[in-house]
């Protein structure tokens, strides 16, 4: 009998590494929100992926960084909690970019970590020549030594192109302890389906937004049932979800010009909902002013962090 595999694997790398797009890609379908705003993720949405070998389980955690919130104090405990679990933590530098202050201040506190294996993932390389993959590569070893890891694997992804996404898989896989499988087949995540609606609504919301608006983004979904009187044939889910936002001024951008923006989230957010749900859906959607949410234990609670 083959032996089996399974285990945890995270990554990291500093926001807008390509981490949420990388695990959508491994996994096969979409599971955490990809955003082109740094810090868009901020649940540890498990991704799962299936073989006849081996059950790799995806961490995904929100970018490290240094915070300058109560909200971001807390993000950065959650990631360093959840990366002295894993089996595997897969550090992305993203090839387009020179390493920065950033890569090396995220690969410092990994080297904290002793037991873990770590492996460094050269991003978006559809983005990158030839010559400075080579040097990316170069330099991300350069690193390694410098700061006392001892890569098991360096290799160049694009999740976008699908180059190589197989061939990390399979390195991967092959970091991870012997064991059972640790999920049902079918099984993609291990997140509740409301967080997964709530990211997605969230994820719809961000898009076009200003810089200083995103952060400031919370949706929490307060009910979401199937409708009574509808035949079997042709169920409805009903979603009632409420989009907070910190000031007066932020609620007026969310909601736009006659609700014009408020309308173009719902409806991009909706289709995304019922791709993942399967069955059509009726989104409502409100948006709320929690003021200053990020620094206010109590409303951070309230809002699920």
């Amino acid at each position: 009998m083959a032996e089996h595999r399974s285990g945890f694997v995270s990554f990291v790398g500093r926001p807008n590494a390509g981490k949420s797009t990388l695990t959508n890609a491994l996994v096969g379908q979409k599971v955490v929100i990809t955003s082109d705003k740094p810090q868009t993720t901020r649940t540890v949405v498990r991704g799962i992926v299936h073989r006849d070998d081996a059950q790799l389980i995806l961490v995904d955690t929100p970018g490290l960084h240094r915070p300058r919130t109560l909200l971001g104090e807390r993000l950065n405990d959650l990631v360093k909690t959840t990366l002295a679990e894993v089996d595997v933590v897969a550090v992305c530098f993203p090839a387009d970019e020179k390493i920065g202050p950033g890569d090396r201040f995220i690969a410092t506190e990994m080297a904290k970590i002793k037991r873990t294996r770590k492996v460094a993932v050269a991003t978006k390389t559809d983005l990158a020549s030839g010559e400075q993959i080579g040097r990316h590569l170069l330099d991300i070893q350069a690193l390694g030594a410098d700061i006392g890891i001892e890569w098991a694997e360096i290799v160049p992804v694009s999740a976008r192109a699908g180059d190589q996404v197989g061939l990390l898989q399979d390195l991967l896989v092959a970091l991870l302890p012997e064991g059972p499988q640790l999920y049902p087949d079918g099984d993609l995540t291990d997140a509740p389906e409301e967080i997964l609606v709530a990211e997605l609504i969230r994820e719809s919301a961000l898009d076009g937004l200003r810089d200083e608006l995103p952060h400031s983004v919370a949706v929490v979904v307060e009910e979401m049932r199937l409708r009574a009187d509808r035949p079997e044939d042709r169920p409805l889910v009903d979603i009632h979800a409420n989009v907070y936002v910190e000031r007066d001024s932020q609620k007026g951008i969310i909601i736009g010009p006659k609700g014009s923006r408020l309308r173009t989230i719902g409806a991009t957010a909706r289709t995304q909902i019922e791709a993942l749900l399967g069955t059509p859906v009726y989104l409502d959607l409100h948006v709320k002013v929690a003021k200053d949410w990020q620094r206010d234990p109590r409303q951070l609670r309230k809002l699920g962090f």
